[in-house]
């Protein structure tokens, strides 16, 4: 019951704070939404006790767990920063609501982390939830992942076609010089 009402209330903020993204479903912002929902319901749906996520070190699970799980540190901490410094946020860009904070950057960012992909941040969720799923596979955590990286993918495209309508040409060649989630690769 407690995993339950945690479910509800993290569901609640993120429903609170994705607002202005869920009535308008053409914004990255609603992808972005399901794709938390999806981490958050893997995250309820495998912590079942402490001995799941910390039993057992050495089980190969575990050890691709705690890789993937401290590798969605890598790309996120650098993006937010970059994004804070160079990306110069600014509340008075133009957007439909869906912008969080730091997302309403008024330079490209093509440095840094961004040099290599596009989405550090999606990357980084991406991890996270593949994470999540190996400290207790099972065919229901699958569908969550899997879900939460179809929303993902969903996320990114939105997010590059409100980049090109904001940057223009500058954002479409930029995503000629870069992947999307993973450097070299896609």
């Amino acid at each position: 019951m407690t995993r339950i009402a945690t479910f509800l209330v993290l569901s609640a903020w993120l429903t609170y704070i994705s607002r202005s993204s869920l009535v308008s479903p053409q914004s990255h912002g609603f992808y972005r939404f399901f794709a938390w929902e999806c981490i958050l319901a893997l995250f309820v749906l495998n912590f079942v006790s402490f001995s799941h996520w910390f039993g057992e070190p050495l089980a190969g699970r575990q050890v691709a767990s705690w890789l993937l799980l401290f590798g969605s540190l890598v790309p996120l901490i650098p993006a937010v920063h970059q994004l804070r410094s160079r990306g110069k946020p600014d509340d008075r860009r133009p957007d439909d609501g869906s912008l969080l904070g730091i997302e309403k950057t008024t330079r490209l960012v093509t440095t840094g982390v961004f040099q290599f992909i596009r989405h550090p941040m999606y990357t980084s969720l991406l991890l996270l939830a593949w994470g999540v799923f190996f400290k207790k596979p099972s065919l229901t955590a699958a569908a969550l992942a899997l879900a939460a990286t179809g929303f993902l993918l969903a996320t990114a495209k939105a997010e590059e076609r409100e980049n090109i309508d904001y940057f223009g040409p500058a954002y479409r060649a930029y995503m000629r010089d870069t992947k999307r989630f993973v450097p070299f690769v896609y």
